[in-house]
């Protein structure tokens, strides 16, 4: 699938937006309109090592996925890295990027890229770009909106994966093992994003 790059500009400071970002527990709130199924890899949702499971529900080429937090530098960029399809073997990378704008608002760039493994991974995702490009505008339209429409309001957010074997995972084996000292960054001041709701139950 060929680089899909989307932005907007956020109503919020950066150090609020990266918070809400880099926290996986909370991408159902502007995300599950195309990650289905989507649950927690690990018990720290927050920071370098996290990781989510999820079901790409895109047309033709639906797929499983896992995904990792690469990348975690506050407040500027975060980067993540995964696997998508059979075994894993196709490679897909989703990078933001928060930038400072004037009056106190927040610039947020979102980079979405894959690399299909065979040539019949290529052909499905042959015209995934298009897809995916519609999709991200969603989700980057949904994250403006939860912090200038949704003030207040509960937010969908996810669990850790179940145990049981109808949820265990086909190939965790290619998420980065966590590093221990992997925990959650220091919130910004203000208002901040709304309270989460119940968790999902998918």
């Amino acid at each position: 699938m060929r680089k899909v790059t989307v932005d907007t500009v956020i109503s919020a400071p950066c150090e609020e937006i990266y918070d809400f970002v880099v926290d996986l527990s909370r991408r159902p709130a502007y995300c599950d309109h195309y990650l289905k199924d989507y649950r927690l890899a690990r018990a720290n949702p927050v920071g370098k090592g996290a990781a989510a499971r999820f079901l790409l529900d895109a047309p033709l080429f639906s797929q499983r996925g896992e995904l990792s937090i690469t990348e975690a530098e506050r407040p500027g960029r975060i980067v993540e890295e995964g696997r998508l399809g059979r075994l894993g073997r196709s490679r897909m990378v989703t990078v933001y990027d928060f930038t400072a704008q004037d009056g106190g608002s927040t610039k947020v760039e979102m980079t979405t890229s894959s690399e299909p493994k065979t040539a019949f991974d290529r052909f499905k995702a042959r015209r995934a770009h298009r897809w995916m490009d519609r999709q991200s505008k969603t989700a980057l339209e949904r994250l403006r909106k939860v912090f200038e429409e949704q003030a207040g309001q509960d937010l969908a957010h996810a669990t850790i994966a179940a145990t049981e074997p109808g949820r265990a995972p086909r190939f965790g084996a290619h998420i980065g093992t966590a590093r221990k000292d992997a925990g959650r960054p220091g919130g910004g001041s203000g208002s901040g994003p709304p309270r989460e709701a119940s968790a999902i139950d998918g």
